[in-house]
């Protein structure tokens, strides 16, 4: 993980699917362990949707919350 990956979760939107358009940081963790456990895309929306389990998997979500712009 690359330190910017964090900001990349909170400003990148998921290009597809039933989520198309929202933020990867606000995808449900539902979503997220759909791709973990069917494999996770490849390239840089694989790496964040990984990134974004394992933050929601493991209770840590919150630490976005100083990098959202409001």
């Amino acid at each position: 993980m690359k330190p910017a990956d964090l900001e990349l979760l909170v400003t990148r939107t998921m290009p597809y699917g039933k989520y198309k358009g929202r933020l990867i940081a606000d995808l449900p963790g539902h979503y997220l362990a759909w791709f973990a456990r069917e494999g996770f895309p490849q390239g840089e929306l694989g790496r964040l949707l990984a990134l974004m389990y394992e933050l929601d998997h493991n209770a840590l979500a919150g630490l976005l919350e100083p990098l959202r712009k409001h």
